[in-house]
């Protein structure tokens, strides 16, 4: 795991001072090298800084020249099937210097071109320039696990894993995108090309993009895209379902086990976690180590009990470790490494958690992306049992007694949610879950959203709601689109950015290539989610490898006591915000009406979170526009 940055000029040269900073503001992403390229011309620069897990010698160095073209790479990630490709590779002649998977896609690319990301699985997102057709290849995994930032002018492409490297450049605006912010507001991250900051963007999974440095043209193209399920995937047997998701997942824990360094699980204690755990003791040589935080104090939120009783019965070396207590120093210093505002107050267990297992692993195997594959949430069965409902009472009836009873319910009560949800059909009802503010809400947060139209406020619900579309039934829809933009740009972004600030690697089994396909288009509904069970596969291979006593069913997120927090040891920092009447993209009278009712006792603590981190990453970044 890595961090790299560059600068492609199609007119002048480029600035090396400015590359090195950018490059070295990541240095958390790599503490333990740093490397800089540049063309005899000056109009491409590649930088890295190396986070050394696979052949720690000075031969996986980066930027990594090939000898035989004069390509050049700088690479963030693990390609896990690097091995096999390589023996690939080497069967058609090439030859290898290195034990490094850098050299592998170097050589990949020398056999296929730009197809070679076709054959590479793992996680990753890399720059190759090719002298020979003066052009660059960038390519970001299938997952989205590795981040692409990217920002293009006239005369120059710069790139780099994080935006604030990019936000060193003076020429870079700091104006935010008012569909960024609508869309912020209404779930608590951006999602997509955009970002928060109207001049830089970010590569999709899934994505290339080749940059012809003659013209200047930057052309996208997907490689991969997420699988429709199969037509005879009803007629499967669930036993013989089973046994394919459990070689699936074996031999992607197989590959991820592989590194140089010192390795482990984080170990929760939820199915999800538990499976990797179990498989891992089944093909591991030695013994696993696991890691579990626990939080003092909160015993609402300790897993430690469940985590335990998987150790045990698998035999690992298990680690138990106590978090130290959050204050608002470190929610300062999270807002600043995430680059952009993120809603999602799980980055601070995420990043305490990350604290704790570096200092016995640089690398940590965990469960993401189950919940996305296997119909893991609540909202699945939910929705299901509401479109039974909705089938039964006709549609204008629905409309006016539900959505009148709705307008009644006061904010932050419960029920409110549920009685929209059941006014419109199932793709409005699940464009409005996990919203953060509604779009009548939005516009008494923004002056900014205020010289919107209504359709223009609706647009990242709109959006959804026609992605609904996209797909076959429900379950298929819903898990779609959470694997697309919630897991991608809140989930993924998450573990990358606060496991990087320690120098950790987080890996997922769960995103394997294969397994992702076998979820989407080879599981029927109803071994993911129904109207009263989610994850029916996993559990059901849980029920094989886990200890009889884990409640399997059991569903507790890796949360904080937000509210509490705020009402406690956050609540200076709050009345802080409130009271700042300075100019901003969010009106301080908003935040205060919203802490007026924390302190009331209404559950607001998620909407008062989104608008705090608003509020700090707008002065920590120095936002001069919107536009």
């Amino acid at each position: 795991m890595c961090g790299i940055a560059g600068t492609l000029r199609f007119r002048g040269t480029l600035d090396r001072e400015l590359l090195v900073r950018q490059r070295d503001t990541m240095i958390h992403r790599g503490p333990d090298s740093s490397g800089i390229w540049f063309s005899d011309d000056d109009r491409v620069g590649l930088a890295h800084r190396r986070l050394a897990i696979v052949d720690l010698s000075p031969g996986g160095h980066q930027p990594m020249v090939d000898p035989s073209t004069g390509s050049v790479i700088t690479f963030n990630g693990e390609i896990y099937n690097f091995r096999e490709l390589r023996a690939r590779l080497a069967s058609s002649g090439h030859t290898f210097h290195t034990q490094s998977d850098t050299e592998v896609i170097l050589a990949a690319y020398r056999e296929w071109g730009v197809n070679c990301v076709r054959e590479l699985g793992g996680m990753f997102a890399f720059a190759l320039f090719d002298p020979q057709m003066e052009r660059v290849l960038l390519a970001r995994d299938r997952a989205g696990e590795k981040p692409l930032f990217y920002r293009c002018t006239g005369d120059h492409l710069s790139f780099a894993s994080e935006a604030k490297a990019l936000l060193l450049d003076p020429e870079c605006p700091r104006r935010v995108r008012v569909q960024s912010l609508n869309e912020y507001l209404a779930y608590g991250y951006v999602t997509g090309t955009n970002t928060m900051f109207a001049d830089i963007s970010r590569l999709a999974p899934g994505q290339q993009a080749i940059v012809d440095l003659k013209s200047g043209r930057v052309t996208h193209q997907a490689y991969w895209t997420l699988p429709q399920t199969a037509p005879d995937v009803a007629t499967a047997s669930p036993e013989a379902l089973t046994d394919e998701l459990h070689e699936r997942l074996r031999l992607a824990v197989r590959q991820q086990l592989m590194a140089d360094v010192p390795i482990g699980v984080l170990l929760s204690g939820g199915v999800d976690s538990s499976l990797i755990t179990a498989i891992a003791a089944e093909v591991s040589t030695t013994q696993i180590r696991t890691f579990t935080a626990r939080f003092p104090g909160h015993a609402g939120h300790d897993e430690g009990p469940f985590a335990r009783l998987v150790a045990q019965h698998l035999g690992t070396e298990h680690v138990e470790l106590e978090t130290a207590p959050a204050d608002t120093d470190l929610l300062l210093r999270l807002v600043e490494q995430f680059d952009e505002p993120i809603a999602d107050s799980s980055m601070i267990p995420t990043f305490l958690v990350s604290h704790e297992i570096r200092r016995h692993a640089t690398v940590a195997l965990g469960g993401d992306g189950g919940d996305e594959l296997f119909g893991g949430y609540v909202r699945y069965p939910l929705h299901l049992r509401h479109e039974r409902l909705r089938r039964r009472i006709p549609s204008i009836v629905r409309r006016t007694a539900f959505g009148a009873a709705a307008a009644l319910i006061p904010k932050g009560m419960r029920g409110r949610g549920v009685l929209s949800s059941l006014a419109g059909d199932v793709n409005t009802s699940y464009a409005s879950a996990g919203r953060i503010f509604r779009d009548d809400e939005r516009p008494l947060l923004s002056k900014h959203l205020r010289s919107l139209a209504p359709s223009d406020l609706r647009i990242p619900e709109r959006l959804r709601e026609q992605a609904m579309l996209m797909h076959g039934s429900i379950v298929q829809r819903a898990t779609a689109i959470d694997f697309s933009s919630y897991m991608v740009d809140d989930v993924l972004v998450k573990v990358d950015r606060a496991s990087m600030l320690t120098s950790l690697e987080v890996r997922a089994p769960f995103l394997d290539r294969s397994v992702i396909e076998l979820a989407f288009s080879g599981l029927p509904d109803h071994l993911r989610a129904t109207e009263h069970d989610r994850k029916v596969i996993l559990r059901r291979l849980g029920a094989r490898l886990l200890p009889a006593a884990l409640d399997l069913k059991r569903k507790q997120g890796f949360s904080i006591p937000v509210d509490e927090w705020m009402r406690g040891a956050w609540q200076p920092l709050m009345r802080e915000i409130s009271a700042d009447e300075r100019e901003s993209i969010v009106l301080s009278s908003a935040v205060r009406g919203y802490l007026d009712l924390l302190d009331k006792g209404r559950p607001v603590g998620a909407q008062l979170f989104s608008l705090t981190v608003l509020r700090l990453w707008e002065k920590r970044y120095g936002v001069t526009d919107v536009i």
